[in-house]
């Protein structure tokens, strides 16, 4: 005999579906064939989302509900009620699944609530809201009935029907758009807009709480202990993914809130930790969130909870990985190199036109209005109006005496590009390195019009361009620095007398999780401004959510080019730039160089380390001593190139001596490579005398071209941050190697760590070498373009370390830097030991312009680009600045 709902309920009255019966036109369907996982939300839904009340879409249309009652649980309360009775509901959407708790007495309200809204409705006047039932129930509809209550418990019997019952209840009414859609009715299944997007994970757990405001551990933001005593409770919807939760104001449906899950996670229970009754603290290194529940048991319910989904499917963000870093190891990443600016803009504007979602772009200094492909035929490929079209919103955040220094771009948080290139002036080459970039002879540089702050800036007509850099774009930093940036088409060094400089740069692009790791960095940055600066509070600025690396590898697009290997994300960051330290690219260089076993190649836009305990406080230089001491020691075969611009990246004038800018970053620089006791030169010499040469070479790079009718060279800007170990490891990222960059506490980095997993035969040192396929092509395609070997068919680069080799690399440097001194009496030189001595050289004509054709004649035996670093350049010279310069009064932790 079935249960009856009388005979379930005796104690009055029933939960009788039949009294919210709707017309079948009412009830949603899923049409046939169709798959409910192309029905849920998408991840745009973030940005749109809606007031709880007003009933926004919050299931997918047509996807089922379907509700089962799991099992109960008894226990006494500290009411009059005595011994109450939980079910636990379990509901299932598509492929989403979730648990809720509820008493008998919160159906009957969902009752109560859900016979009041068809009432409402029924009752309004305008037609599309009119409810259509039947003439004869209306009257009845219109009485608000008795709503039961729980009676006495029996047998278990009795309480498995009443679950029946309550399941067949819920699961009628679920049928019903109208009503599972209707606030009331979300409330009690705990879900909200941000329930069902898939790129959010797992449903998670939700619900209506009170927060306690403060807690956060950020400086001046709070201070004196004020959150310990002037607080306010607020009511909000709390939302708990698996690796962050947020809250939203419920009038409004805004978040208000993010909190990201990291190695501070942390959740307690009770009045001791939260100072409040039914209290759950949640701690992270931003803050610590005290929310207040109804009861010990829901508090204790929500702890349990969210501990499960930070230390389940978000463990990988509660706990600090190898070296330090906030993200672990990622096997199987698809990832490709970039060297030169050319390859990764291209790759980034097909990225951004992929784009569907968001475009997550931070860097040192961008630059609106520069072309991503060129030379540029059309505006298509400028930056500025590409992103237009894709309605990115801008999130500054200006800093001082640091800097965020890191280059990323976040591509619908699948596709994320890094390393040493910003989008700006200057940047984009290519492996010609050209020196000149002229017009037609037909052509005329037409003023550029004014323009509105509103509009973007005017491009003169180029259908006929043939120039690869526009503007402001053709530049030559040490000769004068940018000017005029408000008017970006128009030259501001005479193209026509002076020599660009070339800019070599490394980057590289990953896919799946290491993206999903690098977008949640700039989350966190993001989140981080907006929480700390109150201009960023308003709506405009939304709060930004990580997705779920569940669907990481869900790739709607990949780049063409990628290999396979595990990549690591690094980062340098500290409290005022990201609210958490860490100094996991530090760590990175130290353990690679330290475990290296057969060479290390460095390219690096600075290089300021060895540390003294005060001024210096990095040991890159120290493990590279070490590990050379190390192979010398052992008789084994190490050697280690160093590339590094052959002056630093400050405008001034070096026939001159540079000015105080070049000269304090050349002092740091000797002092590191070979002068005073710290130096790596200095301690190498005193333990192997002249040896070192065996072990070590450092080197830059020079170009050459023709402007003006004669000979023209300049040195090419390196401004790349790679290292790369044994043909197998690689660092890549916007790290230099000094303090300012490795130290965490300073400007803000990122990096990644590049462990080749798919190997390919090579050589090293002679003998048979698996060598990883990443790092190899990296380092061959490098060495090819910096040794001209296309031009050199008997250069065999697959060993990096054979005496044949190294040889060949320090006499193509020596022979290079010789006749490039000999033609142009270039700067920086070995021949020049004192600022006397500069006046001298500086005042004799070069080769060059002597005698043009000799000079042509006698370049032709340049080969590729390297040539030696000028140790010995102004030796005799204190670079200091001098303590009454402006530049003399800054701290010296600036330079460093």
């Amino acid at each position: 005999m079935a249960a009856t709902s009388e005979s379930l309920f005796p104690s009055g009255g029933d939960l009788d579906s039949r009294q919210l019966q709707m017309e079948p036109d009412e009830v949603d369907t899923l049409k046939e064939g169709e798959d409910s996982a192309d029905r849920m939300h998408p991840f745009l839904a973030i940005y749109d989302l809606q007031p709880l009340k007003i009933h926004p879409l919050v299931f997918a249309p047509g996807v089922p509900v379907i509700a089962q009652v799991v099992g109960t649980e008894r226990y006494t309360s500290g009411s009059k009620v005595g011994t109450c009775t939980l079910y636990s509901v379990r509901l299932t959407h598509g492929d989403f699944t979730w648990t809720t708790k509820k008493k008998f007495r919160h159906f009957q309200e969902l009752h109560r609530d859900l016979l009041r809204h068809k009432v409402l409705m029924s009752l309004l006047p305008l037609a599309r809201f009119a409810v259509a039932y039947s003439p004869t129930q209306e009257a009845n509809n219109r009485q608000m009935p008795s709503l039961p209550r729980a009676g006495p418990e029996g047998s278990a019997r009795h309480a498995s029907s009443k679950q029946k019952y309550l399941e067949n209840y819920l699961n009628r009414l679920l049928t019903m758009s109208f009503y599972r859609n209707y606030h009331a009715m979300t409330e009690f299944l705990e879900v909200s807009q941000l329930s069902f997007i898939p790129d959010l994970g797992s449903k998670g757990l939700e619900g209506v709480i009170r927060k306690r405001s403060g807690g956060h551990r950020v400086p001046g933001l709070t201070c004196c202990g004020r959150d310990q005593v002037c607080y306010r409770w607020s009511k909000r919807w709390l939302v708990v993914k698996d690796s962050f939760l947020l809250y939203m104001c419920l009038e409004t449906g805004t978040i208000t809130f993010v909190q990201l899950f990291d190695p501070g996670f942390e959740v307690q229970v009770g009045k001791r930790s939260t100072e409040a009754r039914y209290g759950v603290r949640i701690d992270t290194s931003h803050r610590s969130l005290i929310l207040k529940c109804s009861s010990y048991r829901q508090a204790r319910w929500w702890a349990q909870e969210i501990a499960e989904l930070a230390h389940g499917p978000g463990r990988d963000f509660v706990q600090m990985h190898r070296h330090e870093s906030y993200a672990p190891p990622r096997p199987g990443t698809l990832a490709r190199w970039f060297v030169n600016g050319a390859g990764y803009f291209a790759a980034a504007a097909d990225a951004i036109l992929r784009a569907q979602e968001e475009i997550f772009i931070t860097d040192w200094w961008l630059s609106p209005e520069i072309y991503l492909k060129r030379p540029a035929r059309s505006d298509d490929w400028r930056l500025d109006i590409m992103l237009k079209k894709k309605a990115v919103m801008r999130h500054p955040n200006q800093v001082t005496l640091w800097a965020h220094h890191e280059k990323l771009l976040v591509v619908d948080q699948v596709v994320a590009f890094l390393g040493g290139l910003d989008l700006a002036y200057g940047r984009w080459d290519d492996l010609h390195y050209r020196l000149t970039d002229l017009r037609d002879s037909s052509e005329s540089a037409s003023p550029q019009p004014p323009t509105s702050c509103s509009d973007p800036p005017a491009t003169p007509d180029l259908s006929h361009n043939q120039l690869f850099w526009l503007g402001k774009d053709y530049s030559n930093l040490i000769t004068k620095d940018w000017v005029q940036l408000d008017r970006p088409f128009e030259d501001f060094i005479d193209r026509e007398t002076t020599p660009r400089m070339p800019w070599r740069d490394v980057g590289v692009v990953v896919h799946g999780l290491p993206a999903r790791d690098l977008a949640r960095h700039f989350i966190q940055r993001w989140n981080f401004t907006k929480t700390t600066k109150a201009k960023y509070k308003i709506p405009r600025y939304p709060y930004l959510l990580p997705k779920s690396t569940s669907t990481a590898n869900q790739l709607p697009f990949m780049l063409p080019g990628v290999q396979c290997a595990t990549v690591q994300v690094l980062r340098s960051v500290d409290r005022w730039s990201a609210g958490t330290l860490e100094n996991s690219i530090l760590n990175a260089y130290l353990h690679t160089i330290r475990e290296s076993q057969h060479f290390l190649y460095i390219e690096n836009q600075f290089f300021i380390s060895c540390s003294d305990g005060r001024t210096v406080l990095n040991k890159v230089g120290d493990e590279i001593v070490d590990r050379i001491l190390k192979a010398h020691k052992q008789g084994q075969c190490f050697r280690v190139y160093m590339l590094l611009p052959l002056l630093p990246g400050f405008e001034g004038d070096i026939s001159t001596g540079g000015g105080n800018s070049i000269q304090a970053i050349l002092h740091f620089t000797y002092r590191t490579l070979c002068r005073g006791e710290y130096s790596i030169l200095h301690r190498l010499k005193a333990a192997m005398g002249t040896a070192w040469q065996d072990y070590i070479s450092i080197c830059g790079l020079r170009t050459h071209g023709e402007l003006g009718r004669h000979p023209v060279s300049e040195l090419i800007y390196i401004h790349s941050k790679m290292l790369i170990a044994d043909d197998r490891t690689v660092i890549i990222g916007s790290a230099n190697i000094n303090d300012r960059s490795l130290l965490g506490k300073r400007d803000s980095e990122l990096a990644v760590l590049i462990e080749d997993t798919e190997m390919e035969a090579s050589l090293m040192n002679g003998v048979e070498y698996e060598a990883g396929r990443f790092a190899l092509s990296l380092r061959k395609h490098c060495f090819s373009v910096i040794l001209g070997a296309d031009a050199r068919p008997d250069l065999d680069l697959r060993d990096p370390i054979c005496d044949d080799f190294f040889q060949s690399w320090q006499d193509t440097a020596e022979s290079n830097a010789n006749i490039y001194e000999q033609i142009f009496r270039c700067l920086p030189s070995n021949a020049i030991r004192s600022l006397r001595a500069l006046r001298e050289y500086v005042a004799v004509e070069p080769l060059a312009t002597v005698s043009p054709p000799l000079a042509r004649s006698e370049l032709t035996q340049v080969q590729g680009h390297l040539v030696h670093f000028p140790l010995k350049f102004l030796e005799d010279e204190s670079l200091l600045p001098p303590l009454g310069s402006k530049e003399g009064v800054i701290p010296l932790e600036v330079w460093t």
